[in-house]
């Protein structure tokens, strides 16, 4: 490699640059500098064909700056005298300047149009260059990808394309992790983008679908990608992306290899990997299920055989509530519970035995456990068999319940005791909130809907003699968790005035609303809730949105349909700006209030056809009819299957 000042005119993109046939680069960020100071890296080059002249292998984004600032001289625009220069320059070298990160600004046609007549351009301007040797493709390549890592990061789809290429030049995929410093998973994962259609590649780069739904992608055939593309360009369906898209390719059922207990390479069945390396599932669930079972069945006699009284298998359609157990060891008659959980996953829980299973069991040894022995070294005999004591338990519970019918205040006080402690009969979790955004997060906490929430949980946690840090009223921790005692909470909730106990009960019942669910749509319905009073937009929100089509429709509601109109081949991120401005009421623009997208409004509707707006789903199935009043002569006298949902006084019920 050797520095030389080459003329500008004599200087051509390489089809071995990563940035070749594309159109010219923004140079925005570059360019003032360039004007300044000149180019004081230099381009990496190698002679073509033609005698004296040379392709540009790295340094695109350079030649054409200086290109830009070559057309703005010969325009007769004074360079700024900045009294530098490079060393042992030559006369009439340009000073072009090195590069940094990629922004927007310059367009492409004037950049285009600066390097359409380079041989116009005076042949003194001369670049400071590296040449390379000619002979050497594969390192040509590596050259361009390695000064575009550095600077302006190419898509993933540039990368498949240039590391495709090494491999065809003879490189593997260790000296292309070793070249660029990647790992050789990372390599392989752009690699593994060769399996998707040129469609969906093409879909990737321009950002209409996630990294996720890629990835799920490459693990379909090409008939499956094919069949994918077809509801993504059909209106009236609804193209499944993301996490959904693995259910949607594996036919519901995604059991991973590593939950398998049997040998996956000796039972032949077929795989699904997902190319990049690092998950693969059972294409035929049936027969993996056929043989994990198997495999189940032998670790049970495995336990039977190792002395435990009992091995129970736990199928996918239950479920092993820590809550609903006490740990009790072999020797005192424990058990073990193999959990099989729907993914294929066996979770066994040693020296178990149900509640109801160790209170027996306590009862029948006098309410000693302990194994003691009486007079004489033999155990004490329990004054009750097993089987009269469920009969007195079964006696009293139908007393107490039928007594219960008549008090409904204690009732009352009851079940809500139960909804915040839980029991072996009730299950009650309060909503997790659950979302893996940090910007979403602090949205949510910072919310006038969840201040007002979190201000009355305080002042129930007081009521009740409780933290008043703790996170939630509701729920008795679970897995280790807090526990409350429903005893505990029945008496303090006694003590309380009817009104209290129902102010008590509508925090409880906010605890435990399930987000997304068609309840949140039937109960905001019946309040005739608004969420402008509630909620105005911010960044988190509008940081979410991807969908241009969607976003124009939101122009037009803060804007106007003129704005709309005229920004309608805008791309998203105008739009976003847009939107913004209008909010916010910058720029002269006249503020838009209380505006609440059409998917939050109570009813919710959608912008397009397409569905997939998971409010619009639940409020459907709120307020579906059940198939019995499908037929008008089963509705009530006066009341049309058309009717409204009418909204009952709830304020008035009292205990």
């Amino acid at each position: 490699m050797k520095l030389e000042f080459i003329p500008l005119g004599k200087l051509s993109i390489s089809k071995s640059n990563m940035r070749y046939a594309r159109k010219a680069p923004d140079v925005s960020d570059i360019l003032p500098t360039v004007r300044a100071r000149g180019i004081l890296q230099p381009l990496l080059v190698r002679p073509n064909c033609e005698a004296g002249h040379y392709e540009i292998v790295a340094g695109c984004r350079r030649f054409h700056a200086a290109k830009i600032v070559a057309a703005e001289r010969q325009a007769g625009r004074p360079r700024p005298d900045t009294g530098t220069e490079i060393e042992g320059k030559p006369d009439g070298v340009s000073g072009v300047a090195a590069e940094a990160g990629g922004a927007s600004g310059v367009a492409a046609g004037d950049a285009a149009g600066a390097g359409s007549g380079a041989d116009a351009l005076s042949d003194g301007e001369l670049l400071p260059c590296a040449v390379l040797d000619n002979s050497d493709d594969a390192a040509a390549v590596e050259a361009s990808l390695i000064e575009n890592i550095a600077r302006l990061d190419p898509d993933e789809v540039s990368r498949w394309t240039t590391f495709t290429r090494l491999v065809r030049e003879g490189r593997s995929v260790a000296d292309i992790a070793m070249t660029f410093g990647l790992p050789e998973l990372a390599v392989r994962r752009v690699l593994a983008l060769g399996n998707l259609l040129p469609r969906i590649r093409e879909m990737y780069r321009a950002e209409e679908i996630g990294a996720v739904t890629v990835r799920h992608l490459t693990m379909a055939s090409k008939s499956r990608q094919l069949a994918w593309l077809a509801l993504v360009a059909d209106p009236g369906s609804h193209a499944p992306r993301g996490y959904p898209l693995k259910s949607w390719l594996l036919g519901g059922e995604t059991i991973p290899v590593r939950h398998a207990l049997f040998d996956v390479e000796a039972s032949g069945l077929a795989l699904v990997t997902d190319l990049f390396g690092e998950d693969a599932y059972f294409a035929d669930p049936g027969a993996f299920w056929t043989l994990q079972n198997a495999a189940v069945a032998v670790k049970r006699e495995a336990f039977l055989a190792g002395g435990w009284t009992d091995a129970v298998v736990m199928g996918p359609e239950t479920h092993f509530h820590a809550w609903e157990f006490e740990k009790t060891p072999k020797r005192k008659g424990g058990r073990v519970y193999l959990d099989v959980r729907g993914s294929g996953e066996l979770v066994v829980h040693e020296g178990y035995l149900s509640r109801q299973d160790a209170a027996r069991l306590a009862r029948s040894s006098g309410g000693d456990r302990s194994g003691e022995e009486g007079a004489g070294g033999k155990p004490v005999r329990a004054e009750l068999t097993a089987l009269t004591g469920t009969y007195v338990d079964l006696h009293r519970h139908a007393a107490v319940r039928a007594e219960l019918l008549g008090r409904p205040g204690l009732a009352l006080r009851l079940m809500v005791a139960h909804a915040i402690a839980g029991s072996a009969l009730w299950r009650v979790s309060a909503e997790p909130q659950a979302v893996k955004s940090d910007a979403v997060r602090v949205s949510l906490d910072e919310s006038r809907a969840e201040a007002v929430f979190d201000a009355r949980r305080r002042e129930v946690l007081a009521l009740l003699g409780l933290d008043a840090d703790e996170a939630t009223v509701t729920g008795s921790g679970g897995y280790g968790g807090r526990h409350r005692s429903i005893c505990a909470l029945l008496a303090r909730l006694t003590t309380l005035a009817d009104g209290d106990v129902l102010d008590l009960l509508t925090l409880v019942m906010g605890e435990t609303l399930a987000a997304g669910s068609p309840e949140v749509e039937a109960v905001g319905s019946l309040l005739g809730l608004s969420m402008a009073d509630w909620w105005e937009a911010d960044a988190a929100f509008l940081d979410t949105l991807r969908d241009r089509e969607v976003l124009l429709a939101m122009v037009a509601e803060v804007a106007g349909e003129q704005v709309a109109a005229a920004n309608a081949r805008e791309k998203g991120k105008a739009l976003k700006v847009i939107i913004r401005a209008h909010l916010a009421g910058e720029g002269g623009r006249t503020k838009c209030e209380g505006w609440v997208p059409r998917w939050m409004v109570f009813p919710p509707s959608s912008y397009t056809e397409r569905g997939g707006v998971g409010t619009v789903a639940a409020h459907a199935r709120a307020f579906a009819r059940p198939a019995s009043e499908a037929d008008d002569s089963n509705m009530p006298d006066g009341v049309s299957p058309e009717s409204d949902v009418t909204d009952p006084d709830f304020d008035s019920v009292t205990s």
